[in-house]
Formats: C-alpha cells, sequence, structure tokens
C-alpha cells in the first residue's frame, strides 16, 4: 500500500518523522513524504494558484514543497504523478478537534485528499505545555489506530481526524479509542487589547485552549479526558 505523509508543522518537524516511523511498521507500507518547508499552522485549506511552486527531493521518496499542505496533497497528486492509496497528515503538534477542524492546515490536507477520492486520515496529538511529547509513544500509538483504521473502509468523500490525549511521562496504557463527533461549541475567543507606539489600537487573541468547551462525549471531551477520540468526517 502506498501512503503520502504530508503535514503542517513542516517537513523536519518530529511529528511527521513519528508518523513516517508508524507507517514503516506495516508490512509492504510504502512512502512517500511531500510536506511543506515550513511551517503552515492555521492555514486552514489555502491553496496557492498565483505564482509556481517550488519542490525540492531530500531524499529518496521525500520532497519539502513551498506550498501548504493542501498544495503538498495537490502537487504530488497532480505535479509528481503520486498515485497514493492513503493519504496521512500529521502528526500535528497540537489538536486538532471541533471548530479547528476547519481552521487546521493538518486537517485540511486530509480533506484535499478526500476531495480526490483517496481515503485519509489526520493524527494530531493534545498539548500540555508543562509535559514535554513523547514522540516514542506518539509512534507506538499511530501504528495501531493505523492499523484499525485501515480495517474500516471510508465511502467516498469521507476522511479520519484523530487526536492523542497528552498524558504524562513514562510507561502508560495504551489509552481506549473512542468514535466521537467533533464537538459543535465554538473555540472561546478573547483578546487583549493594547496601544501601539503610534497610537493604534492592537488586539492579541490570548485565548486558552484548554478552557474551550468540552460537550459530553466530543472529541474535545474524549481527548481531554485522557481517550484517543476518532472522529469520521465527511466533505459537504
Amino acid at each position: 500500500m502506498h501512503f503520502l505523509l504530508t503535514n503542517d508543522d513542516g517537513i523536519d518537524a518530529p511529528g511527521i518523522a513519528a508518523l513516517e516511523a508508524a507507517v514503516r511498521m506495516l508490512p509492504d507500507a510504502q512512502v512517500t513524504v511531500l510536506a511543506p518547508e515550513a511551517e503552515h499552522s492555521l492555514c486552514s485549506h489555502r491553496v496557492t494558484t498565483h505564482h509556481p511552486l517550488a519542490v525540492q527531493k531530500r531524499g529518496e521518496g521525500r520532497y519539502a514543497s513551498s506550498g501548504t499542505p493542501a498544495d503538498a496533497v495537490r502537487l504530488a497528486i497532480f505535479g509528481l504523478g503520486i498515485k497514493p492509496d492513503y493519504v496521512l497528515s500529521g502528526v500535528n503538534a497540537g489538536g486538532n478537534m471541533g471548530q479547528d477542524l476547519v481552521i487546521s492546515g493538518t486537517m485540511a490536507a486530509a480533506r484535499e485528499a478526500a476531495y480526490h477520492g483517496v481515503p485519509a486520515a489526520a493524527f494530531s496529538h493534545y498539548l500540555i505545555r508543562s509535559i514535554p511529547v513523547d514522540w516514542e509513544r506518539t509512534v507506538q500509538w499511530t501504528a495501531v489506530v493505523l492499523r484499525e483504521l485501515l480495517g474500516k473502509k471510508l465511502a467516498d468523500g469521507e476522511y479520519w481526524s484523530v487526536n492523542f490525549p497528552h498524558l504524562p511521562p513514562g510507561p502508560q496504557p495504551m489509552p481506549d479509542r473512542v468514535s466521537a463527533p467533533a464537538a459543535r461549541d465554538p473555540l472561546n475567543v478573547h483578546f487583549a487589547q493594547t496601544t501601539g507606539a503610534s497610537g493604534t489600537t492592537l488586539f492579541q487573541y490570548d485565548a486558552t485552549y484548554s478552557e474551550r468547551p468540552r460537550p459530553p462525549g466530543s472529541d474535545v471531551d474524549i481527548c481531554f479526558g485522557g481517550q484517543i477520540s476518532v472522529t469520521r468526517l465527511a466533505i459537504r
């Protein structure tokens, strides 16, 4: 099976290395990585059409692009002629739940694949800033969940969103995987107002992610509660 890997944190991010390591644990997996050369977090589904996109080969089956995550999927399929059986995006350093689904570049890559009839999944890791990310553990979690997802058929236009909880370091049992709908409640939005040197009023977004609403049973509630949320999504 041929997997195309991308992300929005950039090709050198630890999350995409974890994703690749997990995929390579599958028997007979063929891997192509085409990811942005720099971070494009929160870029949503932006695509580039008014200027050329640069693609640099970084090794066998590895490419860095000047574009966005959605660009990366388009470039792979329509520029490089790659025909993946599955597109995987992530592992994002930060959760992608609820309203994040339309803001996230990670999610946009999976959604772009779904538009073209290619099964896809996006993996994200909720972050608690005071706890370091155990990327080796993330590899193991991703491998387990990926095997489970590959055994579930997606309808045309469907794709997966997986969110890992941020647990303390050290040995931990594999968290339960829970099917959960995306939270409908919006992100909490708050701006701190200050005055710039020229007298311009400045508004700095300073809402706290962990204080967002967590409707019972939603992806936010499941992930914040220490389990792995698995959400089946469909393009509209």
